[in-house]
């Protein structure tokens, strides 16, 4: 098959297993195209990250040289597309010259895939690429399929035109049961069977990667941009409180991001600069090191899909502690494979780390074990890739 996969930006630093999942499809010989409406804006520090930039088509920096030549195209096509972009720009929280503008991308990126003879597009989350794609398959172009993440997908369903979304798609991957269950929301469930769950996936050789825990390791780690839906501020707040029990830990934020000033702020205002460490970017090799250290993986988001770096813990075999938001419950079990929290409840933080740093080691090692088989069954990167493989040649002609 002749498939090309569409982002809004590609790569970005937390989004490999877009980059994994085409790859994967690549071994099983498709042909893929990468399209990215824009740029990345992440820094871009991981060699695979890198090498993927030479072979993505962008967009934007091609838009005004190659929009003449893409005018050309059937008017009734074109007067279609435009009357898709009014009806979405009616809803949008975007303005109409900003809707206009994924109808001039979506006439740039459909004359690129005829030009590629490409079959089919997929898009990853249902945001303005979604968009784009639907205009592009209105314009004359290929149909698509996208997959959806959440949560700013499952916020704005109504300003994204998700229901519409859906309904012209050929399928629609949710990444868990909880997102297929939101999408159904916005659908009729005479569109209710197209939506299918494959799960985001770890690559096998990670799986070798897992060692015992270090029976000294003080070490917990947080891995993720540092954004307020991801409640590193609270964690601070219960690491506080933890050392000032007395308990000796070292927490590493891994990741940097738009709210790295706070985090450090608030750091010294409680004088934890002895206890965290903020790494920045760091490449899946250093990310992989890190985990490898630690005693366990803490992620107490305010909102997710199901973080990837969750798997990436288990595939090592390190317990998670977490929060009873969106689909992580299907994977982190509450006392089995780690530990769950109400989002947002600093007291219950507290207690659940508390119990991580006084758990034996080799009950953390039993929990990492039962993690890493719940990722062995659920997120393994050649069963959901084949999955998705098969929607695919369902759907593709």
């Amino acid at each position: 098959m002749r498939l090309a996969y569409l982002t809004t930006s590609y790569p970005e630093v937390s989004h490999t297993f877009i980059r994994r999942e085409i790859l994967e499809l690549e071994k099983l010989g498709h042909s893929v195209e990468r399209l990215s409406i824009r740029a990345p804006h992440s820094t871009l520090v991981d060699p695979d990250d890198l090498a993927e930039v030479a072979h993505t088509y962008y967009c934007l920096p091609r838009l005004v040289r190659e929009l003449p030549a893409a005018l050309l195209v059937d008017p009734r096509s074109l007067l279609r597309a435009l009357w898709m972009t009014l009806q979405m720009a009616r809803v949008s929280h975007r303005s109409l010259l900003v809707n206009l503008a994924y109808l001039a991308e979506a006439l740039t990126i459909a004359k690129h895939l005829r030009e590629r003879d490409v079959q089919h597009v997929h898009v990853h989350f249902g945001t303005n690429a979604a968009a784009t794609a639907r205009l592009v398959k209105a314009l004359g172009g290929p149909n698509y399929s996208m997959t959806i993440h959440g949560p700013a997908e499952l916020d704005s369903a109504i300003g994204f035109s998700l229901g519409a979304k859906i309904e012209d798609a050929e399928f629609v991957v949710a990444i868990t049961d909880y997102c297929g269950a939101q999408l159904r929301r916005w659908v009729g469930p005479e569109h209710w069977d197209k939506i299918r769950v494959v799960h985001c996936a770890v690559p096998e050789p990670l799986f070798d990667e897992a060692r015992p825990i270090d029976p000294d390791s003080r070490t917990l780690v947080c891995v993720g941009r540092l954004t307020p839906q991801k409640g590193q501020l609270l964690l601070l707040d219960a690491v506080r409180r933890l050392v000032a029990e007395g308990i000796d830990l070292h927490l590493v934020l891994a990741g940097d991001g738009e709210m790295r000033d706070e985090v450090e702020e608030r750091i010294r205002a409680f004088q934890l600069e002895d206890h965290v460490e903020i790494t920045g970017w760091i490449d899946a090799a250093e990310v992989t090191r890190r985990l490898q250290e630690a005693r366990a993986m803490v992620l107490p988001s305010f909102a997710e899909g199901l973080p990837v770096v969750i798997m990436e813990a288990f595939a090592l075999a390190r317990p998670v502690l977490s929060t009873y938001i969106a689909g992580i419950p299907e994977l982190v079990v509450n006392e089995e494979n780690g530990w769950l929290v109400p989002a947002g409840s600093v007291d219950q933080l507290t207690h659940a780390l508390r119990a991580v740093m006084e758990t034996p080691t080799e009950r953390l090692d039993a929990m990492g074990a039962a993690g890493q088989e719940a990722a062995r069954i659920a997120h393994a990167l050649p069963t959901e890739v084949s999955r998705l493989e098969k929607h695919f040649r369902e759907f593709v002609r």
